[in-house]
């Protein structure tokens, strides 16, 4: 047990995050942001938080029921990996043909009743994404990181490359004589490339996994698939809180603002792009979910796994800092990734950005109830933090707009980690050191307001801030050092 080893596989995964982050980040967030209006931006943000609902729908939280029972013993991940992937197999069949069937009068529901296809290509990327999750899984839980970054990164190749396919050469080349192309492009309906690209990307990803299929010992246990789905059942709901409380305010915003349908759409759309720029904490965030979920679950019953825990909940909310002041300090070069009618919604990222900070705070605590295994706990505390969310959305969206949304999402997330963090400590006791947890985002926080104070008395002279605050940045650094870099030292060697 190390926690040298959970650094050097979040870094793997981190850079396949990262990667396939900044590949549609540098490369097809400013894109996008540039040929698409407000308005389609919003409708796209849109119907990927319903994807993001029917994901959890379809996978029913089976890839971390896989890490709790795949690592009991020795010969359970067989038996584990058959018995979900087969449940997986069957229900996502089931679910894709039924709404298929249904998705004329969906369309209609949801606003969007000349286009179907949307909701037809959004079904099937679900379905296909469902599929993979436990082969994804497996990998993780065998210690597998760099098979897995190949094939995350794999994905947003294909779909930046069909995207600029469809939407830079299609054109171009029409333009220029290749009318064989005209049949499969219509430049009237240019968001339906963005569906079919990703489409197209899970699809290929789900050929190169089904070699995990074709060994599967096709054997289904009904008893220890109940065990399974109970366990898992609470997790259903943590995993639609999660996205109600991390996405909800893009449909919220479209439904709340008192402007026209057209109008909130186009401000969801920027809040959409603006939640983009939050994207080191969130990668950083995954990164660190990605490795310590299997981590925490292989090293459950080894001497000390306490302490490591709660050393890895200190490390991670220090670099988690860090992080937040890098994005903040370096925010002017950072804006330039979107285009121009997307960064009327700069004033929400350090607020998002402290929110996602606190999500992962909340990763980190929330190891307790899947070891313990009460996951209903999980269920409390997540409804809890949707109902902040929705509440505060309808409360404070009319009168603030997307700030709105923004302070909510730090209310939520502040919220469920407190309340995760008590609720362990009477059931399973972790020591965190909370106290120096909160001492240094408050001093990060502080770190922030100095360079906006003095970013007014330089009267916006960029270059002389990014200077001020990259002495800021290496001041935090120095500090750091000299509070705790003994014990930082003691940590990462142990």
């Amino acid at each position: 047990m190390s926690i040298r080893k959970l650094a050097g596989e979040t870094a793997i995964y981190g850079v396949s995050s990262i990667l396939s982050r900044l590949l549609n980040y540098v490369i097809l967030t400013p894109y996008l942001t540039r040929v698409f209006v407000r308005e389609e931006y919003g409708i796209v943000s849109e119907l990927f938080f319903y994807a993001a609902i029917l994901t959890v729908f379809f996978t029913y939280r089976m890839e971390t029921t896989f890490f709790r029972f795949g690592s009991k013993s020795v010969g359970s991940i067989e038996k584990a990996f058959s018995t979900a992937t087969i449940s997986l197999l069957v229900s996502t069949i089931f679910f894709t043909g039924l709404l298929l069937s249904l998705s004329k009068p969906i369309a209609h529901f949801l606003t969007y009743p000349d286009n179907v296809e949307f909701v037809q290509i959004v079904i099937l990327i679900v379905a296909f994404d469902a599929l993979i999750a436990i082969p994804f899984a497996r990998l993780r839980l065998e210690n597998r990181p760099i098979k897995f970054a190949i094939l995350k990164i794999l994905h947003i190749l294909i779909n930046i490359v069909v995207i600029f396919f469809f939407l830079k050469y299609c054109p171009l080349w029409i333009e220029n004589g290749a009318d064989f192309l005209s049949p499969i492009y219509n430049s009237e309906n240019r968001i339906l490339y963005i569906f079919i690209a990703n489409l197209l990307a899970s699809i290929t990803v789900f050929c190169l996994l089904l070699p995990s299929y074709l060994k599967i010992k096709w054997s289904f246990d009904v008893v220890y698939w109940k065990r399974m789905f109970w366990y898992a059942l609470p997790l259903i709901v943590v995993g639609l809180a999660g996205i109600i409380n991390s996405l909800g305010a893009l449909p919220l915003l479209s439904n709340v603002l008192p402007e026209s349908v057209s109008e909130n759409r186009a401000e969801t759309g920027t809040y959409g792009a603006t939640l983009k720029l939050a994207v080191l904490m969130s990668l950083f965030t995954q990164a660190f979910n990605y490795a310590a979920e299997p981590f925490f679950f292989r090293h459950s019953t080894s001497k000390g796994s306490k302490e490591m825990y709660g050393n890895v909940g200190f490390l991670f909310t220090l670099i988690g800092s860090v992080v937040f002041l890098g994005i903040m300090f370096y925010i002017d070069l950072i804006q330039l990734f979107l285009g121009k009618d997307f960064r009327s919604g700069l004033e929400i990222v350090p607020i998002l950005l402290i929110a996602n900070l606190f999500l992962g705070i909340y990763y980190n605590f929330s190891i307790w109830y899947k070891l313990a295994d009460r996951t209903i706990w999980g269920a409390y505390i997540s409804t809890g933090g949707a109902l902040i969310t929705i509440c505060l959305n309808i409360l404070l969206i009319p009168s603030l707009g997307m700030m709105g949304s923004a302070w909510a999402a730090l209310c939520c997330y502040v919220f469920m980690a407190l309340a995760c963090y008590w609720s362990g400590q009477k059931y399973y006791a972790i020591p965190y050191p909370l106290a120096k947890m909160i001492r240094y985002i408050l001093i990060a926080v502080g770190f922030y307001f100095v360079s906006l104070w003095m970013e007014t008395q330089l009267l916006g002279n960029t270059f002389l801030v990014l200077g001020i605050n990259t002495l800021l940045l290496a001041a935090y650094l120095g500090l750091v050092y000299l509070m705790d870099g003994k014990e930082i030292k003691k940590i990462l060697v142990s």
